[in-house]
Order: structure tokens, then sequence, then C-alpha cells
């Protein structure tokens, strides 16, 4: 058995970029452990998107969720003042973070830890930095790092069934094209069409973000009612960048 610990940097990241992983990763009999930046609680009790996190979680069989204590940075060309109590993630310190990471990789003796690419995926500030602490919290455990992404052409052409389908779609086509990862730099390509199910079940858990009003909650809502061998085969597969490999 290993450890795997997967950082997050919003509470429905677990799922759309690593569920399939997680699933089959448990499955298999492995401890998963998900570390989530940002958005498990306000200043004095936890929100609803937590408790659909621990939904969530406990349907990809995930052991035990952690928040590290950050507030949401948001998207937009505004950053908000600081929530009382908590620092907007993209405002801390990497150094500061990377420690809050570290002690849980040693706490649970982590073999394997997941995070982000450098492009943060689609480019989200708190994406950007969830890579930026990750990579370092790996370099002071020593732990293994791989890097959750998706090649490019492979979201290039996603996006165009989305317009082609004239689901809502508020993101920058262009930007996308040129985030994530080219095809070249990826190392792991992991079938988890067996556990599509559980997958967009766990989705489905993340009632605020499907029913919401967020720039992917169109694409969530097609996501969750998809029939499943139609879903096995749009969010069927997950790719890593073994940082090791670099």
């Amino acid at each position: 058995m290993s450890t795997i610990v997967a950082f997050h940097a919003h509470a429905d990241d677990p799922v759309l970029l690593s569920g399939g992983t997680l699933a089959r990763a448990t499955a298999d009999g492995h401890r998963v452990v998900v570390v989530v930046a940002t958005d498990g609680m306000d200043a004095e009790c936890p929100t609803p998107r937590w408790a659909e996190l621990r939904a969530a979680a406990a349907i990809l069989g995930v052991h035990r969720v952690v928040h590290l204590g950050y507030a949401e940075s948001g998207h937009g060309p505004v950053l908000y003042a600081d929530p009382p109590g908590r620092q907007r993630f993209v405002r801390a310190d990497t150094e500061e973070a990377a420690h809050r990471l570290a002690a849980v990789l040693h706490e649970e003796r982590a073999d394997l830890l997941l995070g982000y690419d450098s492009n943060g995926g689609y480019g989200h500030p708190d994406h950007v930095k969830v890579h930026e602490v990750a990579r370092r919290a790996a370099r002071l455990t020593g732990t293994r790092l791989l890097e959750a992404t998706m090649p490019r052409d492979v979201v290039v052409r996603l996006t165009r069934i989305v317009r082609a389908l004239r689901i809502p779609f508020r993101y920058d086509t262009d930007a996308l094209g040129r985030g994530y990862s080219p095809a070249s730099a990826i190392t792991h390509r992991f079938d988890v069409r067996r556990f599509a199910a559980r997958k967009q079940a766990a989705l489905a858990a993340h009632v605020s973000d499907v029913r919401g009003t967020g720039r992917l909650a169109p694409v969530l809502r097609v996501l969750v009612w998809l029939p499943a061998p139609v879903f096995a085969l749009v969010a069927g597969r997950e790719w890593y960048v073994d940082v090791t490999r670099q």
C-alpha cells in the first residue's frame, strides 16, 4: 500500500482533474488524502462546499480531507481584501504554504503528491499557486510529485465540442489552447473509465457548483446529466506530468 496526497485549489477540483485516479487508487488498496488550499470554511463554520467536498470524497473512497486554511482568490482582475481570519491563497507566502502542506505529507508518510502543471491548467491564480506550493513541498519532503494536466489538443477539441453544442462557455478559448501541457510533456495517461460512474456521482455531489452561476456551471450540468457510457468517453482519461522525469 502507498499513501497518495492530492493537493488541489478548490473544493470541486479533486473530481474534475483526478477523480478517476483517486477512485482507482483507493480501489487498489492505497490510502488517499485530499488537501484543498481554499474554500473549506468561512470565518466561523463550514460552508456547503465543504460538505459537498466531503460527500464527493466519500464517493471516491478518499480516506481524509484536509483544508489548508486559505480563502479563494477569485479569477477576475480585482483581488479583493482578505476575509476575516484568513488570507487569500494567491497572497500566501509560498514557503509558509509549502510548510503547511509538507506537514501533512510528513504526518501521512506520503509516497506520492499530486499537484498541478506549471500553467495551473487554465491559469487560475490559485491553480498556479498550487503548482508552486506543491513543487516546494515536494522538495522539502522528498516526495515524488505528479502534476495533473490535460493535453492541449484534447482541451481544444473539447472546447470546440462545447461551443458546437451551444453550451454557454465563458472562457477564452485561445488562452485555454495555450494552457495545460503539450502532449510531449505528459508522462502518465490513466484510463479510468472503470471508475467513471463514481467520478460522475462525485461531480454531482458538488451541488453548489453544478446548480450555481459560475462560468463552468453549464458544462458541469451537462456532464452530470450525460448517460454514464458517454460520460466515460468524455471524462474517462486523466493525465499527469512526472516532475522527476523533467
